[in-house]
């Protein structure tokens, strides 16, 4: 079915719908991008480490990663038979570590829960550790082909252009999100499971947040914001924050010396990594408080 111009009316409602779906697939299997946890051959397991991998880090820096995991702890028993701090260390600079101590949780509850497989019920995902409502549909989808909203930043506004003509999709999911995008997904769970990644795909790599390839996007004939001239958003635009020098930063010079140790590492050389003691001080006594370093006897280490 190819999409032409139409309003979105309620009598046209149903046609619309099933018709953007069926566009975007079309789109999604001519240009997706190759990604190793989407080929025939991904099991649940990859799915899962994916979505925890790609919450707010780039895909270009997750592949590569997600491939030496994978190699390493191809199955959620591999990596529970291992400490955490090997979880945290082959984390390397993804950023946000305290995934790695999520994810290696989650497979712990995954062997002690479920024999080691990955549950394909979204109230068994939700009841693994560090996962969340988002991600529990999105291996349910992904991995078990099942028919659920899955909606990320780029779900969001891709939905808000075309449908409401509204330039972005808010800063969080919202339950009336979740009920727009269940509406154009089709009836059968394979095809929906297709359009919800074909969805995101099209807001990741076209529709994006600064600057939309309109020309290149398959809705562009019946994109009501597009049509109505492509408004501005009506929320300030956010400030891009600097990383260097922040919390945060001094955080991942501290880490980055303990992966790269093999054994404890005394207080002096983490004293090294930054000039300002009282930060310093604040970043490790997070480290410390988020299990993600351990002290004993005034030297420090990942948890073992």
């Amino acid at each position: 079915m190819t999409v032409t111009a139409y309003s979105f009316t309620r009598l046209s409602l149903r046609i619309a719908t099933s018709a953007l779906a069926e566009t975007v697939t079309a789109w999604y299997r001519a240009n997706a991008r190759d990604l190793p946890w989407r080929q025939p051959g991904a099991t649940p397991w990859g799915v899962l480490v994916s979505e925890v991998m790609l919450q707010q880090t780039q895909v270009s820096r997750v592949e590569p990663a997600w491939r030496r995991w994978m190699e390493r702890w191809p199955t959620p028993a591999d990596l529970a038979a291992d400490p955490p701090g090997e979880a945290i260390r082959a984390w390397d600079r993804l950023g946000y570590p305290r995934r790695a101590l999520r994810l290696h949780a989650c497979a712990g509850a995954i062997v002690e829960r479920h024999d080691g497989e990955v549950p394909d019920d979204v109230d068994a995902l939700l009841a693994l550790p560090g996962i969340g409502m988002y991600t529990a549909r999105a291996v349910a989808a992904f991995a078990f082909r099942q028919r659920h909203p899955v909606v990320d930043t780029n779900v969001r506004r891709v939905v808000a252009r075309v449908v409401e003509g509204a330039a972005d999709g808010g800063a969080a999911t919202t339950p009336a999100d979740l009920r727009a995008v269940e509406v154009l997904l089709p009836v059968d769970h394979e095809a929906a499971a297709t359009a919800s990644v074909a969805f995101m795909e099209l807001g990741a790599v076209v529709c994006t947040a600064r600057t939309p390839r309109c020309d290149d996007c398959p809705l562009t004939a019946v994109c009501a914001w597009r049509l109505a001239g492509s408004p501005p958003s009506a929320a300030p635009s956010r400030r891009i924050q600097r990383y260097h020098g922040t919390d945060r930063y001094v955080r991942g010079l501290i880490m980055a010396v303990l992966r790269a140790a093999d054994d404890p590492v005394a207080r002096d050389r983490l004293d090294a990594v930054w000039p300002d003691a009282e930060q310093r001080e604040r970043a490790l006594g997070g480290l410390l408080a988020d299990g993600l370093v351990r002290e004993r006897a005034g030297t420090f280490t990942l948890p073992g």
